[in-house]
């Protein structure tokens, strides 16, 4: 549909839509409908239009505006004769078609709907107006035409618009057509007359009608399948910023808006002949082919584009929105009377007051502006002079303003004189006001100007659904971050330069960290930071996934993992900058890269680290391990009847009080999110949402937030645990979230000749017993006599427990029983359940409903230097069901014996480390190591 008037009805209701009535698109027995080969015995008048259509779609020498311009002429012409046939074999001839919408404006997209309008003048009766509509639309719907049409007089169009906002807006692009031009100009006149009239009103009406719309569609500019028409800064905003110019209150900034506006149709013009359908959603795998075929690189060059577009739009809105405000504020309060409010007399409000903010910079009318003396040509500083002042002041950077600084401003000496660094920092440690100010300078090409090395970011997409912003807004939001984390540090200073730094390297190839401290170490320079500063921003941005990873991903407790993150930090300073800029980073990013637990894993992390770097001399010394009394008691039982034994645990985390940005201000948000499917599960570290009694002060129980499912699993060990848990767990549709296991120690109390003692059988436990709830575990509950897998209890006994955790969400629906869990728990740990055969059936039935995306080959390596005690095999590979199952599948085919597991997904990606030993309990040789992992790498593709 374009962006038009939007109304259904019938005829006989003055309105219609969509196909011919009762879904006949027949142009036979139909009453009133025309001959198929005309009345006067000459050809259809449809004849010729299909085939011009298509040759004119077809050919590709004729593209963008210039063929939509054409199409809508090619239409206007067919359109032009179809309605004097219809009036002359209707009688009616106070009549005009009118095309409204897009259409109205002489642009046709390659399946965007006809949006017109049947306007008489009364005079002809109901059934012979009737009957010229019937002569119009039964044609249209006859070709396959998507129609949205309305039948009216001009007094009735007129009370429909003021009854309807979308049908007004429509009426401000109205086109003659065909018949009576007198009615067609009478129709704009009075409708453009109307509106300037209801502007006042109707103006924050359609104002609210945008941000509903953007909370519903998300912003145009950071999604990854973005709506090119409904989402903010698509091509609905400018058709709202078309009808605020029409109302002559405001204007939107033209600089590029149209050229922006174009690039989205051409965008749209390609996807509906890419996808044979009038759709505006830019889907994934469409994104290849429509790239082709506007002869662009490839689907990030296309993204780009699009955010660029949808970035003009966006500011253009923000601007025009922003004057309404101030010109309705103004209309509304008289200006003596707003004198009175201010203390100040009626001549000086009316004139408005300027305040002073800094050197060259003052405040009016809400906004900040050049002051009258301020001489941009001279003073090189002023345009972050003023960005920092408004974005401090909470206020925004005047349009006129920006463009005269990005005009008249000159440019900065190399290196930058201290009073700008501390400008651009005084800037970046506002808050939340940096954001807008920050786009107002982009808007104008200031940023690029001051950071050339911004440019290569600029509106650059991230590939990865846990990134909620371009990979330049991240940055931004980073330092937003960051700024309410300053008063941890020593250096708030480095940490800001080095939040908006950390992934400047994204924009080259290879690893972003790696270039990025190049390209950081050549800013921190340029920016007159000195050679040890400029050292410790580089460290920073190089590493500054240094503590989320080895937090997530290693053992804490191996003395190794300690004494590598030392060896890069190298002083408690560095350490701690690293630290705040760890956390400003993840909240960032998206709610999928932070959650209370994560936060924990760092913190715990850093202290040690921190520890070994002052000296203590317990620093790397392992936590003991102390299980909790359920954990024990699910040993016991387990170890009394030789089976497994679990027991299931809703909970929730307390949500992360992320740092409240400087100023008191909160960042954007834009619609949508993307939540994991794992987060990660060390082994050792309490869960706060697992174990309330680990949690702070701070952790309520208001406002939780639910993380799915504790899974916990007692079960003798034996080959093959992993991967048997993780195919049940697959097959029951859950999506894990975190695995952890460990090996159980026993109370001594229960030495090895104390089972057999007991003589109660363990055929309760095989059948049952299993028990769901908030504390309640699953499992056997009788006195049972141990017994192993193959029936005898004493061999159970002297095998150790293995204590598996687990955090699990059902894909969708309700969760399991636990009595079922276990009854095929045991069945895959005998060999009577096939879980290949059930996850290769549920694989076949995904593949026929769904259309796969060419994702990255899995790699699996191993990490050097992990651990001193075990070899760690790093997993990384599209998330996928049953990917743990076959990665523990493969790990127990090598022979090796699995220490530890720590999972994590990120958004479609999941990285995982798995600390792996030779069945004695010594690290594996490099030659097998390699070995091992290229088994699992084999085993995922």
């Amino acid at each position: 549909m374009t962006d038009s008037v939007e109304e259904t009805a019938g005829v006989d209701q003055t309105t219609g839509t969509g196909p011919a009535p009762g879904g006949n698109r027949s142009g036979e027995d139909r009453p009133g409908a025309p001959a198929p080969d005309g009345t006067d015995g000459t050809a259809h008048p449809t004849a010729d239009y299909p085939a011009a259509r298509l040759h004119l779609l077809q050919d590709d020498a004729t593209t963008g505006p210039e063929r939509r311009s054409a199409l809508a002429r090619l239409t206007d012409h067919w359109l032009a004769g179809l309605f004097e046939r219809a009036a002359a074999q209707s009688g009616v001839t106070g009549a005009a078609l009118v095309a409204v919408g897009g259409y109205g404006r002489g642009e046709l997209s390659p399946r965007s709907d006809l949006d017109l309008l049947l306007l008489h003048d009364g005079k002809a009766s109901p059934k012979e107006v009737a009957a010229l509509a019937d002569h119009l639309w039964y044609p249209l719907w006859d070709l396959g035409l998507d129609l949205d049409h309305s039948v009216r007089t001009l007094a009735e169009a007129r009370r429909t618009a003021r009854d309807d906002l979308k049908a007004q807006l429509g009426l401000l692009d109205a086109r003659h057509l065909a018949g009576s031009p007198d009615l067609t100009t009478a129709l704009r006149t009075a409708s453009f007359a109307d509106w300037r009239e209801a502007a006042p009103k109707r103006l924050p009406e359609l104002h609210a009608l945008c941000l509903d719309r953007a909370d519903r569609q998300g912003e145009l500019q950071y999604l990854l399948e973005p709506d090119l028409k409904e989402a903010r800064g698509g091509l609905r905003d400018v058709t709202a910023l078309r009808a605020v110019a029409a109302s002559w209150l405001a204007d939107a900034p033209r600089a590029g808006l149209e050229d922006a506006r174009g690039r989205l149709l051409d965008v749209r013009d390609a996807l509906h002949l890419v996808t044979g359908r009038a759709t505006d959603r830019l889907a994934l795998q469409e994104q290849d082919q429509v790239a082709d075929a506007l002869g662009l690189l490839d689907a990030d060059t296309l993204l780009r584009q699009v955010y660029e577009s949808a970035r003009t739009i966006s500011y253009a809105g923000d601007v025009t929105w922003r004057e309404v405000g101030r010109v309705l504020r103004a209309r509304s309060v008289r200006p003596s009377l707003r004198g009175l409010m201010s203390g100040r007399s009626g001549r000086a409000a009316a004139k408005g007051e300027r305040s002073p903010l800094a050197e060259g910079v003052v405040e009016h009318e809400g906004e900040v502006v050049l002051a009258r003396t301020a001489r941009p040509e001279r003073d090189a500083v002023l345009p972050l002079r003023a960005a920092a002042a408004a974005a401090q002041a909470g206020l925004s950077l005047s349009p006129h303003a920006v463009r005269r600084l990005a005009a008249a401003a000159r440019p900065l000496p190399v290196p930058w004189p201290a009073e700008a660094r501390e400008e651009l920092l005084t800037l970046l440690g506002a808050g939340a006001h940096t954001v807008p100010v920050w786009e107002a300078l982009e808007a104008e090409g200031i940023i690029t100007r001051l950071l050339p090395d911004w440019e290569r970011v600029r509106c650059r997409p991230q590939r990865n659904a846990v990134h909620r912003w371009t990979v330049d807004r991240h940055l931004v939001e980073t330092a937003v971050r960051a700024s309410a984390l300053t008063r941890r540090v020593h250096r708030p200073d480095l940490l800001l330069m080095a939040a908006l730094l950390h992934d400047i390297g994204k924009g080259w190839p290879g690893d972003h960290s790696v270039s990025g401290e190049t390209i950081a170490r050549d800013v921190a320079a340029r920016l007159g930071f000195d050679a040890k500063d400029t050292d410790v921003i580089a460290t920073l941005v190089r590493h500054h996934l240094l503590l989320i990873e080895t937090a997530t991903r290693r053992d804490l407790d191996d003395p190794a993992t300690v004494g590598s993150v030392a060896q890069v930090v190298r002083s408690v300073g560095t350490l701690e900058l690293l630290h705040a800029l760890t956390e400003a980073d993840a909240l960032a990013t998206g709610p999928a890269a932070w959650s209370r637990w994560r936060e924990g894993l760092v913190a715990d992390l850093v202290r040690r680290v921190g520890g070994l770097l002052a000296g203590e001399p317990d620093a790397t010394t392992p936590t003991p391990w102390e299980p909790t009394a359920e954990q024990e008691r699910l040993a016991v039982e387990a170890w009394r009847t030789g089976e497994p034994v679990l027991a299931l645990h809703t909970r929730a985390e307390p949500p992360v009080e992320a740092p409240e940005p400087a100023q008191g201000g909160t960042a954007p948000r834009p619609a949508g999110g993307n939540a994991p499917s794992r987060t990660p599960g060390p082994t050792g570290r309490p869960d706060p949402a697992e174990h309330p009694e680990a949690a702070g002060p701070q952790d309520s129980a208001v406002n939780q937030e639910p993380v799915g499912v504790e899974l916990l699993i007692a079960v003798p060990d034996r080959p093959g645990i992993l991967p048997a848990t993780a195919g049940v767990l697959a097959v029951h549709r859950l999506t894990v979230r975190a695995a952890d296991l460990r090996v159980m120690p026993l109370p001594e109390e229960l030495s090895a000749p104390a089972h057999q003692e007991l003589s109660a059988t363990a055929d309760h436990a095989r059948d049952g017993g299993a028990e769901q709830g908030t504390n309640d575990g699953a499992g056997p509950r009788s006195e049972a006599a141990p017994r192993s897998a193959t029936g005898t209890g004493s061999a159970a006994a002297r095998r150790p427990m293995l204590l598996l955790s687990w955090r699990v969400a059902a894909e969708y629906g309700s969760l399991p029983q636990a009595v079922r869990l276990r009854a095929d728990l045991v069945r895959a740990l005998d060999g009577t359940l096939d879980i290949p055969a059930r996850l290769a059936e549920r694989e076949r039935a995904y593949a026929r409903r769904s259309r796969r995306l060419q994702a990255p080959p899995p790699r699996v390596t191993v990490a050097p230097g992990g651990s001193r005690s075990a070899t760690v095999i790093e997993v990384r590979a599209q998330d996928a069901q049953g990917l743990l199952y076959r990665i523990g599948r493969a790990l127990e085919d090598a022979g090796v014996t699995v220490r530890s597991a720590h999972v994590s997904t990120l958004g479609a990606n999941a990285v995982d480390a798995f600390y792996v030993t030779d069945p004695d309990g010594t690290p594996l040789p490099p030659d097998t190591a390699t070995e091992v992992a290229q088994a699992v790498e084999r085993a995922l593709k």
